[in-house]
């Protein structure tokens, strides 16, 4: 049942184009503090009135950026 939950959550983020910070962390593997340092690295975050959210392209592009 464990591998049914994790490929359903896999299979979420795939469907999704924008995330919450959260969500974006977990997507990106790292903790929420980590996505927050991100952030002050050059990660860009939409905000619409204090709801933030991140988009799946900006996450990807900011961690192929930062790959080597």
């Amino acid at each position: 049942m464990k591998v049914i939950e994790h490929s359903t959550s896999e299979y979420s983020f795939t469907q999704k184009s924008w995330f919450s910070l959260k969500e974006a962390a977990k997507y990106a593997g790292v903790s929420y503090n980590t996505f927050i340092k991100f952030r002050t690295m050059g990660l860009k975050v939409c905000e619409i009135d204090g709801i933030k959210r991140v988009s799946k392209k900006e996450v990807d592009r900011f961690l192929e950026e930062y790959s080597y």
